[in-house]
């Protein structure tokens, strides 16, 4: 198919598994809500793509979420209140997260037309290894088994947009060059590592966190609604500085071999 790339590296709430990235926004805003603040959807996602706890940490510092919590608590949120809330937060999403790891549509077949094409397979997290121990061997199961993966807890605690995690994808499937590989999400978070990597950088619309449409919504818009949210979450990446972008994994193996 192509001898330009040698290895395509994955996200994987909401690029490959958990279609519109659900889990993390439940348990977030459940976590949120136990503390009197109710963030709105908008606010959950925008850091979507970071280390979790360091999610936290930029939603509570967002303006009209630090007000909510000062009038709750009495005072301006703290360091201490951001390891509360993600105490709150991580049992919540270990206990929804085997629920969540089935593959997105097109994702199986395109993965296997990558490897025919003699491609390895990487992936990035913002989940932490605990997260990912429940995950991983759920989407395997189902189909998806990358041939590499690491959290942040494999890089210091320095998840996304840091390039640290795809640096060590690059080391372990030996890849020669990072322009010999092309970094896959559905975050402005993901297309920020993979710039910061100077890997290839692609973003994927329908399914997305970026998107925040389950399946069943999405597929019950018409067809200018649909074209219309496609073009939101285009435009979003391309605007993070994404080389390219797809709408749907079944594209990936064309894209690729037209950049041969």
């Amino acid at each position: 198919m192509t001898n330009r790339f040698e290895a395509v590296i994955f996200d994987w709430a909401g690029t490959t598994v958990d279609y519109g990235c659900f889990a993390p926004v439940k348990a977030f805003q459940e976590a949120f809500k136990e503390f009197g603040v109710e963030p709105t959807m908008e606010e959950t996602r925008k850091p979507m793509g970071m280390l979790k706890h360091d999610h936290i940490n930029t939603m509570l510092h967002m303006n009209r979420i630090a007000r909510a919590w000062e009038d709750a608590h009495g005072a301006a949120p703290t360091d201490a209140d951001t390891d509360a809330v993600y105490a709150h937060f991580e049992p919540k999403l270990l206990s929804i997260l085997d629920g969540f790891a089935d593959p997105k549509p097109g994702v199986v077949d395109a993965v296997a037309a990558l490897r025919e094409a003699g491609l390895k397979i990487g992936s990035t997290t913002g989940y932490t290894d605990r997260m990912m121990e429940i995950v991983v061997p759920k989407a395997k199961e189902n189909g998806y088994d990358p041939d590499f993966w690491i959290s942040p807890d494999g890089t210091d605690g320095y998840g996304r947009p840091y390039p640290y995690m795809i640096f060590r994808n690059l080391e372990a499937l030996h890849v020669t060059d990072v322009r010999r590989a092309a970094k896959v999400g559905d975050t402005l978070s993901d297309i920020r590592e993979g710039k910061n990597a100077g890997v290839f950088t692609i973003g994927v619309t329908e399914g997305s966190s970026q998107m925040a449409l389950s399946q069943a919504e999405f597929e019950a818009l018409n067809d200018a609604d649909k074209a219309a949210a496609r073009a939101a979450a285009r435009d979003a990446f391309v605007n993070a500085g994404a080389d390219a972008v797809i709408d749907t994994m079944a594209e990936l193996p064309a894209l690729l071999a037209q950049l041969a």
